[in-house]
């Protein structure tokens, strides 16, 4: 019987020391800040606080009032982007451009959303090559759905959202640069990405066709070692067009055997060809 009453007793043991064990040391239940709106809230304020009074020189509408801005406005899992870093060992700077023109202050930021539903998505985890591979399985780390968005700044440093732009990718953000289409003189916003699937980087172009102030249109570059897409005057009207490249890819080499051109249709809002009514394009 002894042994009988000595297997009862940690059996017994056993049980309780499986729901003592329920919860950690800091009576969490092994919720992160991924998985958990409040914790992500109390940490981000805590660490935009600590950026406030550790910056020596602030400017109205900059960086640091973005995230408060984003932090106040928008959903839980929602960040301000930042550039890839240049090098190594460089700090990453906030995907955030200024434009000043006419007396008024405008500013571009790329922010991202995290996928209601999924956990919160890590900005580390969306910028540079290797996110880029997001795109195949982005389930896990979160899915990220990158906006383009303009603000009017005040003179007072209020933002004012004037609209937002969806960028139709997931990871790989690289950098973010306003440009200016020659051939017509329009002012555009060029958002690089890697890709590392097409060996490449894919750019989403924003035309400010009708003005910084109202939504733009979206134009898709792209290079790789066998996709190609450049940026073409094809129809000589105010929105860009493209010319989109074949390739012969083998085992012993990699050409381009043709190049088709696409032009925006201002009827059925699309890049059309009349190589075939079949082949059209959203962007």
């Amino acid at each position: 019987m002894k042994p009988l009453k000595i297997f009862g007793v940690f059996f017994f043991l056993l049980i309780g020391l499986t729901y003592c064990g329920g919860k950690s040391d800091s009576g969490t239940t092994g919720e992160t800040p991924a998985t958990n709106p409040a914790k992500e809230r109390e940490i981000r304020s805590y660490n935009l606080n600590v950026q406030k009074e550790q910056a020596k020189h602030r400017k109205p509408c900059d960086a640091i009032a973005m995230k408060q801005y984003i932090l106040d406005n928008y959903d839980e899992g929602t960040y301000l982007v930042e550039f890839d870093k240049t090098y190594t060992y460089s700090l990453p700077k906030p995907a955030i451009l200024d434009y000043k023109t006419g007396g008024k202050h405008y500013v571009f930021a790329v922010i991202a959303k995290s996928k209601p539903g999924e956990r919160f998505i890590e900005t580390k985890n969306i910028v540079g090559y290797e996110s880029s591979f997001i795109n195949l399985d982005s389930t896990k780390l979160g899915t990220a759905f990158f906006y383009l968005t303009c603000f009017r700044c005040s003179k007072d440093g209020e933002f004012t959202k004037l609209w937002e732009a969806e960028v139709p990718i997931h990871g790989g953000f690289n950098s973010m640069t306003i440009k200016r289409w020659k051939a017509k003189n329009i002012l555009y916003v060029d958002l690089d990405f890697e890709d590392g699937i097409i060996s490449g980087h894919r750019d989403f172009n924003f035309f400010l066709i009708d003005g910084i102030e109202k939504k733009p249109h979206l134009l898709e570059t792209y290079v790789g070692i066998a996709h190609k897409r450049t940026m073409a005057n094809i129809n000589d009207d105010k929105y860009p067009d493209y010319w989109e490249y074949r390739f012969a890819d083998t085992v012993t080499y990699v050409k381009i055997i043709d190049s088709i051109p696409f032009y925006w249709d201002t009827v059925k809002h699309l890049y059309v060809t009349k190589v075939s009514r079949r082949w059209w394009r959203k962007y």
